[in-house]
């Protein structure tokens, strides 16, 4: 099993196969934290197709990134499930000032919570609403009274107002597997540009910060670089004669 994952996700692989024991042994259900992409590929991967389990993700609403997943005995699949997922919204005045999503999640992670307790951040102009684990909800609400110098009052709404993305998708031609020459190819780069990005931490590899440009990729890796959003390594096609990879690529704006 683990020939298939990096070192680094070992610990998750072990998680999903501890609820798939739950599952099938002792007919538990089993509720997920908030997960990255990566990590809902990394279940459906193993949980493949597994008679005995059903699994289901969910984000709060249609479009969101990060969403809880269930796993539960296949005989359950008829019954409603319960996501345990609150909406937080807040209003501030945009003529006085100007909130980012970095803003937004750096100010959650000061309460002492990690990030997978909180889901999808949506922005506007003057307002921000996120979800985040239900049984979290009233602790944020009394833990977190500013973002940035803001003072900001957190309330109960019914929606997170997103929108579904999806991936607009290339064939293009790399040398290798390196961070670099992918990176590059994806969002239309310089090699020169790439490596530079990279150095300066600019670049996330499955939401890890990764800063050699040597680092190798694999299928299925999700990518994001500073202000030019997201990108994931979707398939290889060949090789061509000159011995460069055909790779198809996804990116989200």
């Amino acid at each position: 099993m683990y020939e298939h994952f990096r070192k680094e996700e070992h610990p998750f692989v072990d998680q999903v196969q501890d609820m798939i024991e739950s599952v099938t042994l002792f007919h538990q259900e089993r509720l997920t934290d908030f997960l990255d992409p990566r990590q809902q590929d990394i279940l459906t991967s193993i949980v493949g197709k597994n008679e005995e389990c059903e699994l289901l993700f969910h984000g709060g609403a249609q479009g969101c990134e990060r969403k809880r997943a269930l796993l539960r005995p296949i005989y359950l699949q008829d019954e409603p499930p319960n996501w345990g997922i609150t909406f937080l919204y807040a209003s501030f005045s945009s003529k006085f000032v100007t909130l980012l999503h970095r803003d937004v999640l750096g100010a959650l992670m000061n309460t002492g919570l990690k990030r997978e307790k909180f889901g999808d951040i949506v922005v506007g102009n003057d307002f921000f609403t996120f979800a985040t684990a239900a049984d979290t909800a009233a602790y944020i609400r009394i833990s977190l009274d500013y973002v940035g110098k803001t003072s900001i009052s957190l309330e109960e709404t019914d929606t997170m107002g997103i929108e579904e993305e999806h991936w607009q998708t290339e064939q293009v031609l790399v040398s290798s597997m390196r961070l670099d020459a992918v990176l590059s190819s994806v969002y239309g780069l310089s090699r020169s540009k790439g490596v530079e990005a990279i150095s300066k931490g600019y670049v996330k590899v499955n939401w890890r910060l990764v800063d050699q440009p040597a680092f190798t990729l694999a299928i299925g890796d999700y990518l994001s670089l500073r202000g030019y959003g997201r990108g994931k390594v979707m398939h290889t096609d060949g090789i061509t004669k000159k011995e460069k990879i055909r790779l198809t690529v996804g990116r989200k704006k």
